[in-house]
């Protein structure tokens, strides 16, 4: 089998591109970066398809950030992550690639929670507004990957993970996601001697993460057969944490103990996150790594990256 995998130098296509090659002597991956093709460019990934003629996409490219990003610039995570999903899934039609995985987002369930969120809650309600053109993108792509299923007789799933973090995470605190600013904050205020951290909001808010090798494990083993899944899977680990606490796991994988401040005063986003995945644990989906083993992992993947 001949895959090809979008997003190969993220944090998660990374991970699957490793996952793959030790696990899956039967596929010959096909990595595609910024430096293969402007996933923008729907002529240019149009071309990239056909040459590579691939038997199976894992989709996993896509304009992501931290909170602060996308309220700043709306329009860009709306508009950028549209034109990807179009070049790529677009192609992937025309061409009858037989099997299609997009990674999506918990992100795209309403603001408003009551319970863990099941598939069935997509466009139950309002977006979240720091998330929401972001959001609204990711919607569109898993809708159309349910039409080309029913349309063409294609296996176009999509994939719902929580929020992600692990080794080949981003690290620069201006664009980096919750766990890697953690560890980076409390990395440089032990390393500048200061005795306190100044965190966003109260500290109260939950938010569930799953340690992105789980997930590329699981997703590798799974390539070939998706036409066993419904069109969308919750992929989750099953527990949130509030953001206190993983500033508390952080200070603990680095070895500081001063003071967290909070600044009220800014966003904290919704109170709570967290998604029903028992459709996938039916299938197989079982992540293991705990918060305080991942967020050591994570950390030691930034000394040995920092350190090059």
């Amino acid at each position: 089998m001949r895959l090809l995998v979008t997003g190969a130098a993220g944090m998660l296509g990374q991970n699957l591109v490793e996952q793959l090659a030790s696990q899956r002597a039967d596929v010959e991956v096909i990595p595609v970066t910024r430096d293969s093709v402007d996933l923008t460019d729907k002529a240019a990934t149009r071309a990239l398809f056909e040459r590579e003629r691939p038997d199976a996409i894992i989709h996993a490219a896509a304009k992501v950030n931290g909170i602060a990003a996308k309220l700043a610039a709306p329009t860009d995570y709306l508009l950028d992550n549209l034109l990807i999903d179009s070049s790529v899934l677009s192609a992937a039609i025309d061409l009858r690639v037989p099997e299609l995985l997009y990674i999506g987002s918990a992100a795209v369930y309403p603001a408003a929670y009551e319970r863990p969120f099941t598939e069935a809650d997509l466009l139950g309600g309002p977006l979240e507004d720091a998330n929401e053109g972001y959001a609204l993108s990711k919607i569109a792509a898993i809708k159309t990957c349910e039409y080309a299923t029913r349309q063409y007789g294609l296996a176009y799933k999509a994939a719902l993970p929580s929020n992600l973090y692990g080794v080949h995470d981003h690290f620069p605190l201006e664009s980096a996601h919750l766990v890697a600013a953690t560890l980076v904050k409390v990395h440089q205020a032990k390393e500048a001697g200061s005795d306190e951290i100044l965190v966003w909001g109260d500290g109260t808010a939950r938010r569930e993460f799953t340690f992105c090798g789980d997930l590329a494990e699981w997703i590798a083993g799974q390539i070939g057969s998706l036409e066993l899944w419904p069109d969308r899977l919750n992929l989750g680990f099953g527990t949130d944490h509030a953001v206190r606490t993983f500033y508390e796991v952080a200070q603990d994988v680095v070895g500081y103990s001063g003071k967290l401040v909070f600044d009220t005063s800014k966003p904290s986003g919704v109170p709570q996150r967290l998604i029903d995945s028992s459709p996938a644990r039916a299938l197989g989906w079982n992540p293991r790594t705990t918060i305080e083993e991942g967020m050591a992992a994570t950390y030691a993947d930034f000394l040995a990256t920092s350190a090059k």
